[in-house]
Parts: C-alpha cells; structure tokens; sequence
C-alpha cells in the first residue's frame, strides 16, 4: 500500500519560498484568493531584496457560480441540454468550453481572463527585458491549477506551439512551472523585437521543493501534532467561504 504525505500550506509555502529565495524575482503577481496570496507573501519574504507584490482578480481560479460545491452527477439523461440538466438540479459537467454554471465562467472566460495577463503583463514585461538587454528576469505568477493551465497554453502559443489546456491540468498543491520567453531584437529595424518569441516550457508540476518536507507520526509534516493544524483535507472541502476568501487589492 502506497502512503500519502500529508503537509500544511504554511510548510509547503515556505519550501517553496526557500526553494527560490536564490532566484533573484523582479516582481510577483498574485490572484486575490487567499492561499496563493500567502503563497506569494512568502516568496517575497524569503527574498533578499525587496520584490514588488501585485494582486489582481485576473488570476483567480475558474469560478463555478451555483456549481461550486455541488456533488458533480456524470450520468446525462438523453436528448437533455447542459442548460436543461442543471435546470433540474443535476449538475453535470460541462459539454464544452462553452459551457458555466449560473453565476460562473465557462472555460472561455477563463481563457479570456488568461489571455489579458499574457497581453498587459508577461509580453510587456518580455518586451522590457529585450529592449533594455536584461539577461534575467524572473517573474513570479502565483494562481490557481485551471487558470494556469488556460496560462501556459496561451503563453506557447505566443511562439506557434498548439499546445491544449488539459495538457497542463492536475497540478499538486504549490507545484510550480518555469517557462522562459524570449524575443529577439533586432538592431538594423530600429531596436524592435521580432515575433513570434521563443517560448519554452522547461518544467511542470514540479515539487522537488517537498523534498526536505518529512512527515512524522501523529503529525503533519515535519511539526509535531497540533490539532488545530490544517492538512490538505481541509481544503478539499466544498465550503465556498473557505476556497474562495479574498485578500484585499492593491
């Protein structure tokens, strides 16, 4: 029988934060939900210098609307629309990209609001480092798994890569990705970047920063019991006070 490690936020956000307290980070940008927002305040704190924090709803996790919560029921009834099933309180998965729950977004918005990040963000900031020569720049984005799947697909698409969402889904909690983009400048058009960049995904879902993480017996991690503690069941839960609490904006 397999055993499952069992560790709080607070110790898999400071591994993490450990982690990458050598990589110099320009900037960090987070979602608005709490837990990531703590993850991003510790790799700021872990850094040596100080890094700028920025919050944006943008990089919220996919909002589910009365879906949130629900005991998902995968049997369709015939001839029956998305829209019909949930009219009758069966809440099935969605069809297609296409599909929300009332209140919600389907994965379309989502892709959207992915799609503004990598225009007025990432592709600004690409631009920066080609024009003033910057060798390294590391930009922290700290989200959520389905917003960053909809992310990296629309950040190799930037380079001509036909990469899709689902590809990328399933990532373990504080699991990090590393994608380098860069565009070339070329000096005999007046300076002007050249595109499309190159983009290369170099690593996905890695948890390598859980390694030193131990867990002991009677407790999480390597603490010793607390049984005010949090595990990774905690937020498991379909409490959407808990998963969706925000942090106050910039």
């Amino acid at each position: 029988m397999g055993q499952i490690q069992l560790f709080n936020d607070v110790q898999q956000s400071e591994a993490l934060a450990e982690f990458f307290a050598d990589t110099s980070l320009t900037a960090i940008h987070s979602s608005t939900l709490e837990r990531a927002f703590l993850t991003a305040k510790a790799l700021q704190a872990a850094q040596s210098s100080f890094v700028p924090l920025e919050t944006s709803p943008l990089l919220r996790e996919q909002n589910f609307g009365r879906g949130e919560g629900q005991r998902y029921d995968v049997r369709k009834k015939p001839r029956l629309s998305f829209e019909e099933h949930i009219a009758q309180g069966i809440f099935i998965p969605p069809f297609n990209r296409s599909d929300r729950y009332p209140g919600g977004e389907s994965l379309d918005d989502v892709s959207k609001r992915a799609d503004a990040i990598v225009k007025d963000i990432i592709l600004p900031y690409v631009k920066k480092a080609t024009r003033e020569g910057i060798q390294d720049m590391h930009i922290a984005f700290v989200s959520h798994g389905i917003f960053i799947a909809e992310l990296i697909t629309l950040l190799a698409a930037q380079g001509g890569s036909s990469l899709r969402p689902k590809q990328f889904r399933g990532l373990r909690n504080t699991g990090w990705t590393l994608v380098t983009v860069k565009a070339i400048r070329d000096s005999e058009d007046d300076g002007q970047e050249v595109y499309p960049p190159v983009v290369q995904i170099v690593q996905h879902n890695s948890c390598t920063h859980l390694d030193t993480l131990v867990r002991q017996k009677g407790g999480i991690g390597s603490s010793a019991y607390d049984p005010g503690q949090k595990d990774i069941r905690s937020f498991m839960s379909s409490s959407r006070e808990t998963r969706l609490k925000e942090v106050p904006l910039n």
